[in-house]
């Protein structure tokens, strides 16, 4: 009767066993380990797991022919369960190969090699990175900030070392403002896939070296750039891209003259004599600036702006100038485009006020790269989109210290489509 009772117990115990090692396979993907018990320690699950007999082989030629020279204990963070954490206390084991004549640890067929979680836990933490900030997901697994910042880190890089550029054709350049002291970074955006191909340091040519040196190894074949009319940039792309039609970006051509017109106005402002027509000018820096159609009626800007603009002729042609420059990317041609602007750098000429006639200097020398927009309707506007999402993002996160990590989460923007994550 005894030995029938030890019989049913111990069979029960297999079946266990046999049952927690199953459940270990088909929840945590560990197929080379036994289940040997379970214990809650510190409020977390912790089972206790030791490797098959096929496990134990050198890890460099993968013979089983080896003699076994001790042991160590690690405990492998994986997936939780519930709200507990779940720690693997395994054993792994070192051994001697007869082929390759060292004593080495066997690997774990569920961990990288000198981490302290599973490929599981790994890819868990992965995917709640698309929903959560790094603090929220160390908080919910109960592990530290910089353990899950290391991962996500690891995972861009590897999967950005070698972004393809083969099938890159329109591409947009512009930089970015990333802190005080005038640190910025430079952005190479491909406008048809809408992702980041390149971030380089500073705003000169040198931050694109190393992009050019790609899109030459990669045999590339761009068809037009847009830029702004950064000399730097301008110089880089003729040097790099010598036949490839550059675009020079319509808002910020209009941005460079609305600063001229600001400067225009503060020193118009200066030199006026009669308090009530400096009354007049005074605030109307916005208003200069609207397009027509953006003026309020509400708070009387069409009058004030009306008023501003009687009172002094070279204001009131400046301001017209400006509105006509607009129409230069509205033809229906680049016929008709090349003449909007001829015409436009003939009145400016024509009024002899040294700030128009120093701008029309300007979009002379620069005529067919503002017409090149016929050509190719490209612009660096989904680069200043991206800006306001990089803006959005380092506010979540509070800023970046680690400027590596920061370069990576540029080049992975493209994927959030929904939700920005710091």
């Amino acid at each position: 009767m005894l030995i029938i009772q030890f019989f049913c117990i111990s069979r029960t115990r297999m079946e266990n066993e046999a049952m927690s090692t199953s459940f270990l396979y088909h929840a945590f993907g560990l197929r080379d380990y036994y289940y040997k018990t379970t214990r809650f320690l510190g409020g977390s699950l912790t089972f206790e797991i030791f490797p098959k007999p096929e496990a134990i082989k050198c890890p460099e030629c993968n013979t089983r022919a080896v003699i076994k020279r001790g042991s160590i204990k690690r405990d492998i963070r994986t997936i939780p369960v519930g709200s507990k954490p779940v720690i693997l206390r395994t054993i792994i084991q070192r051994v001697w190969c007869p082929f390759c004549k060292f004593v080495r640890q066997i690997k774990l067929s569920f961990s990288k090699e000198g981490k302290t979680y599973t490929r599981a836990f790994e890819r868990y933490a992965l995917e709640l990175s698309q929903f959560m900030t790094i603090k929220d997901i160390a908080n919910h697994l109960c592990i530290s900030w910089d353990t899950i910042k290391q991962i996500q880190k690891m995972h861009l890089k590897k999967r950005y070392q070698s972004i393809p550029l083969k099938q890159v054709k329109k591409i947009a350049i512009d930089e970015i403002s990333i802190g005080k002291g005038h640190q910025y970074l430079t952005i190479v955006m491909d406008l048809e896939s809408g992702r980041i191909l390149h971030v380089g340091d500073g705003k000169g040519g040198d931050a694109l070296e190393k992009f050019w040196k790609k899109i030459k190894n990669s045999k590339a074949r761009i068809k037009a750039v847009s830029i702004d009319m950064s000399p730097a940039y301008l110089s880089s792309v003729i040097k790099n891209l010598p036949k490839v039609p550059i675009v020079f970006d319509k808002f910020h051509v209009v941005k460079l003259f609305n600063e001229k017109l600001s400067d225009f106005r503060r020193a118009l402002y200066k030199h006026l004599s009669k308090p009530d027509d400096k009354e007049l000018i005074k605030g109307t820096r916005w208003l200069l600036l609207k397009n027509p159609e953006n003026l309020q009626q509400r708070r009387d800007e069409p009058e004030r702006l009306r008023k501003a603009l009687e009172i002094n002729q070279p204001l009131s042609t400046v301001y017209y100038m400006k509105e006509e420059l607009r129409q230069i990317w509205n033809q229906r041609d680049k016929a008709t485009g090349e003449k909007v602007i001829d015409n436009w750098i003939n009145l400016a000429n024509a009024s002899n006020i040294p700030m128009l006639k120093k701008f029309a200097k300007t979009l002379g020398l620069h005529k067919i790269r503002i017409l090149s927009y016929y050509d190719y309707a490209i612009s660096t506007g989904p680069l200043e989109g991206t800006n306001n999402k990089i803006k959005t993002m380092k506010r979540k996160a509070y800023g970046y210290r680690d400027m590596e990590f920061f370069k990576l989460k540029l080049l992975d923007l493209h994927n959030k489509k929904y939700a920005l994550i710091g």
